[in-house]
């Protein structure tokens, strides 16, 4: 499986694959048992820390250390040996995170960057996965140093839906509602941390591109698919949200891509502007609505993902799950 390397990143042998969260319309409010979170718009990331070395990578192994040297750098002062999960967030001008600034950001940036770490798996040794996550929490927070790179990330346990409507009013992703005494299941999606949306997205395989029209320079949309019961299967185009860098960037790492068929499973009308490519790409949109047609509705392009390859990607669809 091939990914897209970021500033110098590469796949590590062996890591640690984090815990994910399911994607729910049940919010799980008014309920003693859970916990809530803010869902940042960042790569999700595991820190490895010893005496001897300090090890920074994505959910799928690829290493962090030369694309966030703040981060990579300030992790250096926790003086424990010590696996954390969080994740790596950049903040734009008004303070909001920001995936697109993230993707493209560069150590000499005027813009924040910081690890916000919400788990410890191991601490001196010791497995602390089979841990309540309260009791996870309260020891995390006594290892993290004061710093304004790496932050324990808070949560509320309270006035939840106060919570989530200040959040929407802000604009951000949605929140993550936690089980209080969920153990820690690596690499595994678990119905313990549940997904609240505000913002409708979804990561999407690149399958091909159009020929640009008018002013446009390189390409004009990109053709995107997801994985339906394990068939690629077309979700659309998105043809908004890039910069005339982006637009350069994806062409450069879409042209060695091309192919001369469609590589969906389920064939789409094709028109004579597209150009066909390896579905190996994988990236961030968001969208209003999903058509009855299972096109994606008013999308728009927010960055490449090169913490996921394309087999990972299926068409999210909320669960209700039971408190």
């Amino acid at each position: 499986m091939k990914y897209v390397k970021i500033g110098g990143g590469r796949k590590l042998a062996s890591f640690v694959e984090p815990m994910k969260a399911q994607l729910s319309d049940l919010p799980a409010f008014d309920h003693k048992d859970w916990l809530f979170e803010i869902k940042w718009d960042g790569y999700r990331a595991i820190a490895e820390i010893t005496k001897k070395e300090v090890k920074l990578y994505s959910r799928n192994g690829l290493t962090f250390d030369k694309a966030y040297p703040k981060v990579f750098a300030a992790l250096k002062s926790v003086q424990h040996d010590v696996i954390l999960d969080g994740e790596i967030v950049v903040f734009d001008e008004a303070g909001k995170p920001s995936f697109q600034k993230l993707q493209n950001y560069k150590n000499t940036d005027r813009y924040a960057i910081q690890y916000l770490i919400f788990d410890c798996l191991v601490l001196k040794g010791n497995d602390l996965t089979r841990l309540g996550l309260l009791e996870r929490m309260e020891i995390l927070k006594k290892l993290i140093p004061k710093s304004d790179v790496i932050m324990y990330c808070d949560h509320v346990e309270d006035y939840e839906k106060i919570f989530f409507q200040e959040i929407k009013k802000i604009g951000l992703e949605g929140i993550i509602a936690k089980k209080k005494h969920s153990t820690y299941a690596i690499g595994k999606r678990s119905a313990e941390w549940l997904k609240i949306k505000n913002v409708q997205g979804q990561e999407a395989i690149i399958v091909g591109y159009t020929e640009p029209k008018g002013s446009r320079s390189y390409f004009g949309s990109l053709l995107l698919a997801v994985k339906k019961r394990g068939k690629l299967t077309s979700i659309g185009n998105v043809g908004t949200g890039f910069s005339d860098r982006s637009l350069k960037d994806l062409y450069q790492k879409l042209k060695p891509l091309t192919r001369k068929t469609s590589p969906l499973d389920v064939p789409i009308k094709e028109s004579s502007d597209v150009i066909w490519v390896e579905p190996t790409l994988v990236c961030n949109i968001k969208f209003t609505e999903i058509t009855e047609d299972g096109s994606v509705r008013h999308p728009v392009f927010q960055g490449l993902r090169v913490d996921k390859p394309s087999s990972d990607v299926d068409l999210e669809k909320p669960k209700r799950i039971r408190k």
